[in-house]
């Protein structure tokens, strides 16, 4: 070989090996974080978690490789809440994902800059997370937990298994509850059908609930309709116990109220929900931004009837509900 060719051989492979050496490196890693509403403890929230990072796994991110995920558990707590939130985008994340109203107000307060993902919102727009549905505009969106016009479906469900009541409360914590105006159109346009007095009954402390439960027996005809909150969560299994003690009829918003005793449940399939969420967090990680991806309404709902919970309530399910129903706890 002359020596001209052998220069030029030399130069050539110099020039190439940074390039092959920068294809060699790994991919840098991700840093995700998710704050949810729920205690560790609570195995639906653990479940629908585990759907989430199996979606991002399928997507391709695999935690400990090219994704690391910082998770905190709020437990309903808002003290936690907003702490959590600030710990987290004070970690400058590529993204977060919330769940819950209360989580991802807390979030807003903290960042306008790190993309965030939620799930479990009922009403992005009145709480001011997106400027519209098709057009978010800003570093948030994700997954409505809720249609206004289910609060009627709720009316009318538990009419259609408790037909002799004639009256409900709707149970809440003003502080922590989806704003009460969202539904009401809803509710009160399903109850002037039937005809059912509807009234709100706020609760600021578990104490308080077996007083809205309790006054709702006092004479015939009183119903329950637990509205979502994150404070209602945890303490469901309470809600579920006194609802049975007073022989009160209720309807939950979702599964894992019906699981454990309750009556009665219409809501979202979260679990499609947590999976669409992690489709988010995928797009938005290979540089999609937020304010770019439409939020979305859930389009899978169940209805999930306890067969022993309404034979103790001396309830005899109509064949049409029957039939109707997701699933039926026996």
């Amino acid at each position: 070989m002359r020596r001209r060719e052998f220069i030029t051989l030399i130069g050539s492979a110099a020039a190439t090996r940074p390039v092959a050496a920068r294809a060699q490196q790994p991919e840098r890693m991700r840093l995700v974080g998710v704050l949810m509403a729920y205690a560790e403890s609570d195995s639906s929230a653990q479940s629908w978690l585990a759907a989430f990072r199996t979606a991002l796994a399928k997507l391709g991110w695999t935690e400990g490789s090219n994704l690391r995920i910082e998770l905190r558990w709020s437990a309903a707590d808002p003290d936690k809440i907003r702490t959590f939130a600030k710990e987290l985008v004070d970690l400058r994340p590529d993204a977060i994902f919330g769940v819950t109203t209360p989580v991802i107000a807390a979030l807003a307060r903290e960042t306008k800059t790190i993309p965030i993902v939620f799930a479990s919102v009922s009403d992005p727009i009145g709480s001011g997370f997106a400027a519209n549905l098709a057009h978010p505009g800003g570093n948030i969106t994700g997954f409505t937990v809720n249609d206004p016009a289910v609060g009627g479906k709720w009316v009318e469900l538990l009419k259609e298994i408790a037909p002799r009541t004639v009256r409900v409360a709707l149970l809440f914590n003003p502080a922590t509850a989806v704003p009460i105006q969202f539904f009401m159109p809803s509710i009160q346009a399903a109850a002037s059908s039937f005809p059912i007095e509807v009234s709100a009954a706020p609760v600021h402390a578990k104490d308080e609930v077996e007083g809205v439960i309790a006054a709702q027996a006092r004479s015939p005809g009183g119903g329950l309709i637990v509205m979502p909150d994150v404070f209602n969560e945890p303490i469901r299994e309470l809600i579920i116990a006194l609802a049975a003690r007073y022989s009160v009829p209720a309807i939950y918003y979702n599964r894992f109220f019906s699981e454990p005793g309750g009556l009665i449940s219409y809501g979202e399939l979260r679990v499609e929900t947590f999976r669409l969420a992690a489709g988010y967090i995928d797009r938005i990680l290979k540089g999609e931004k937020p304010a770019n991806l439409p939020v979305q309404a859930p389009t899978k709902f169940e209805l999930i009837i306890n067969l022993k919970t309404a034979k103790a309530l001396g309830l005899t399910i109509p064949d049409k509900l029957m039939a109707l129903a997701n699933e039926v706890i026996e």
